[in-house]
């Protein structure tokens, strides 16, 4: 079956969106908007097998997720989609959704979801939420120096300790962890290690509570 790819960047960085939908003119409707919004990298599928083999060589961020394909029930393929990749940001996307399904379908983890027919501005702040929750389009460094800032801040909080008493304890500036926690700059290694003496913590415990 055939694959249309269109890829734009932002920031450097490309958001890709993978759409699984049996109606072609669906399909080149939705290419057509995503192209012209500028942000994103589309690949448009109209069978989950080959779905599942792009994704296989390339996840996406995004998988808009049409529920109704023919004969392919759309509830099966979310369910292969998330044993597969529990975390992946799906979007459902359906006609004629009963309040039973859509109850069905969240407690299977979805991000959101979208009756069609839906208005372009519905799609456009969907996907600004799922960019926004799932923090793409950002670089590994950014989510890095964002992550870090947010548990030492909450570190730094548990103490009841105000900037001046962390850079105090860690013999830094207010100024330099005042950027540090609001994931300006990433601290150097020496900085890191002083961090973390100051709250009795091993740097290896700090860095998995970010989960990066």
């Amino acid at each position: 079956m055939k694959t249309e790819t269109t890829e734009t960047t932002i920031a450097g960085v490309s958001i890709d969106i993978a759409v699984l939908d049996d109606d072609p003119d669906f399909r080149n409707y939705l290419d057509d908007f995503l192209k012209d919004e500028g942000a994103y990298s589309v690949r448009a599928f109209g069978h989950p097998d080959d779905f599942f083999e792009g994704a296989e060589q390339r996840l996406p961020d995004i998988v808009l997720l049409d529920m109704k394909m023919g004969e392919i029930r759309g509830d099966k393929v979310l369910e292969q989609i998330l044993q597969r990749w529990p975390g992946l940001c799906v979007i459902i996307i359906t006609g004629y959704p009963s309040l039973e399904d859509m109850r069905a379908t969240f407690k299977l983890k979805v991000f959101d979801y979208l009756a069609k027919p839906f208005s372009l501005s519905q799609l456009r702040q969907t996907l600004k939420n799922a960019v926004e929750h799932f923090g793409l389009g950002r670089t590994a460094q950014d989510r890095l120096r964002e992550r870090l800032g947010h548990k030492i801040k909450m570190l730094r909080v548990e103490r009841d300790w105000s900037l001046k008493d962390l850079a105090a304890s860690t013999k830094l500036s207010v100024s330099q962890m005042s950027s540090i926690e609001r994931g300006a700059n990433l601290p150097s290694i020496e900085s890191l290690l002083a961090i973390c003496r100051a709250f009795d913590k091993k740097p290896s415990e700090v860095l998995a509570a970010i989960e990066f």
